[in-house]
């Protein structure tokens, strides 16, 4: 069961690598809203929290690899690419 789990964790959350390499590379993230972000990263926190109550590895794991990837689209996207003039 937890290897399942641990599965679907690493599958859902590798679909944010395309979005985080495109990210990284062109420094933007205009295509993400603020209020995505923010409903998102709360939701993947209340996850993480509900993980670490049933103390399922699966559920842990795959949240905090999924907040991380999150949390650097938010940072990029607080410190946007500033054109030269």
């Amino acid at each position: 069961m937890t290897a399942l789990g641990l599965l679907a964790g690493l599958l859902t959350t590798l679909c944010w690598v395309p979005q985080l390499a495109r990210s990284l590379r062109t420094r933007s993230t205009d295509d993400l809203s603020w209020a995505y972000l923010a409903v998102l990263a709360t939701g993947l926190a209340l996850w993480l929290t509900y993980g670490i109550l049933l103390a399922d590895p699966a559920i842990i794991g795959s949240n905090v690899l999924a907040l991380t990837c999150v949390g650097i689209l938010i940072t990029i996207k607080s410190n946007p690419r500033r054109e030269a003039p």
